[in-house]
């Protein structure tokens, strides 16, 4: 007689009493269902996709949702990038992404890292191209290998990016070729950006090259390099902005709240970048007045350049070494004959107020001064940031955005100007980026590294 095994008798018994479950599916090469619910996500995305909350994306690679596609990604969905091989997403001319978080579950785009050990380029970033027009012909996007932006429709419609964070990524791909937190290239007026804040960006937090795409409620956090960079041929329109600085990091190439130019060379090409901004508030590193620990590397609260055409009113610089810097001929006459306009704005806590390049024969830093503080643009610069009647929006993982009362914010804001006759914005008595109400209460995270983004 043979002896049995008592492992089967065991099994057997198990069996019987309910502790074993069987599966009739002999297709199945593995009798124990899997509880990942991580999806990778590699290539080309063609046709109709949905993303839903209760999976997670995984991005691996550059991945491409190509001409004809439409993206929906549901509310509260949590999309990662890979960092071993910089996950990128890129939407191509001609494709859509619905991404249309709310502000109590909003989307978000973040690292593969664990909690408590995320950092900036930990993936690569979210790109769209679009075919809005742009002044450098038909471009290949800056660290995309393969994609091309620009064409002649100003109202191109890329999709919704609303209540979306994107975080720690950015990847030099190439020497000045980058990706951003978030890259808008040849962007039509059609796409959607409101409430999105980007968080510890290995290069720029936001950069626009050309097209005509507006943006709303926006958010960069201790970005690496510049915060709201512009180039070839952007006309947007941006209202209510918000940026805040780590002082210990910043870019070898130097950093810059704003960073504008026609184009590389600052040609005269068309069209001229030429965006409009109302009710920003940047705050760079002294904006505490301090000293200690701040990365040399920090430049300027706005670098205008290579005969940009750059606008903003309503708004407040805060705490870089230099204020506001005029660089070059042809943005200096842009300012003189009224191209380059700063209106109803602040400079406050910076080292110097005003440069210009070395190499300026049109203007002096004196000069400069003195057409800002022309009396009609209603500008002011201001030595003690005390005196700006802040709470306390210096503290990066913990800011209290609104001004306190009384502040000076409160008041001076104005929509008379030619430029600021448009429905997009919002007419408001404030400067800066908030008044007495936080939008950015409920779907923003100032602490993402020790956000629990493990899958459920």
């Amino acid at each position: 007689m043979k002896k049995i095994d008592v492992r089967i008798l065991l099994l057997l018994a198990a069996m019987a009493f309910g502790f074993v479950a069987c599966s009739d599916d002999k297709d199945d090469p593995d009798p124990t269902p899997t509880t990942s619910k991580v999806i990778t996500v590699e290539g080309d995305l063609t046709g109709t996709i949905n993303w839903s909350a209760d999976k997670q994306y995984l991005l691996k690679g550059f991945v491409y949702l190509t001409d004809g596609a439409k993206l929906t990604i549901a509310p509260g969905t949590i999309i990662k990038g890979d960092k071993s091989s910089m996950g990128t997403l890129i939407v191509e001319r001609g494709a859509k992404i619905i991404a249309e978080g709310t502000q109590t579950n909003p989307i978000v785009f973040t690292s593969n890292g664990p909690q408590g050990f995320r950092n900036r380029g930990d993936w690569g970033g979210v790109v769209i191209c679009g075919k809005a027009p742009v002044n450098n012909g038909d471009p290949q996007i800056e660290g995309g290998p393969r994609s091309h932006y620009g064409g002649t429709d100003a109202a191109d419609n890329s999709g919704i990016l609303k209540y979306v964070r994107i975080e720690f990524a950015g990847y030099p791909f190439q020497p000045d070729k980058e990706i951003n937190g978030l890259t808008m290239a040849g962007v039509g007026s059609g796409t959607t950006i409101d409430y999105v804040q980007v968080s510890f960006s290995n290069d720029d937090a936001y950069e626009w090259f050309g097209g005509t795409v507006n943006a709303k409620h926006i958010i960069a956090q201790s970005a690496l390099d510049d915060d709201f960079d512009s180039d070839n041929g952007w006309n947007g329109m941006v209202q209510f902005a918000l940026s805040m600085r780590d002082r210990t990091v910043a870019d070898v190439s130097g950093s810059n709240g704003f960073e504008s130019d026609n184009d590389a060379t600052g040609s005269d090409n068309a069209p001229q970048t030429s965006p409009i901004f109302s009710n920003v508030s940047i705050f760079g590193p002294l904006a505490k007045l301090t000293t200690s620990n701040v990365s040399g590397n920090y430049k300027n609260s706005m670098h205008l350049r290579r005969n940009t055409a750059l606008k903003v009113y309503n708004s407040l610089f805060v705490g870089h070494p230099n204020g506001l810097l005029l660089d070059g001929s042809k943005a200096e006459n842009n300012a003189k004959n009224g191209l380059l306009q700063i209106r109803n704005c602040i400079l406050s806590g910076n080292k110097t107020f005003f440069s210009v390049s070395s190499s300026s024969t049109t203007m002096t830093s004196q000069e400069v001064a003195d057409w800002f503080l022309t009396s009609e643009f209603a500008n002011d610069t201001i030595v003690n940031n005390s005196s700006l009647g802040l709470n306390d929006p210096f503290t990066i993982n913990n800011p209290q955005l609104l001004p306190a009362a009384g502040s000076m914010l409160l008041e001076g804001g104005s929509f008379t100007n030619e430029n600021l006759q448009n429905s997009f914005f919002t007419q408001v008595n404030f400067r800066g980026a908030f008044g007495t109400e936080n939008w950015a209460s409920g779907w923003t995270n100032f602490d993402p590294n020790n956000a629990d983004y493990e899958a459920k």
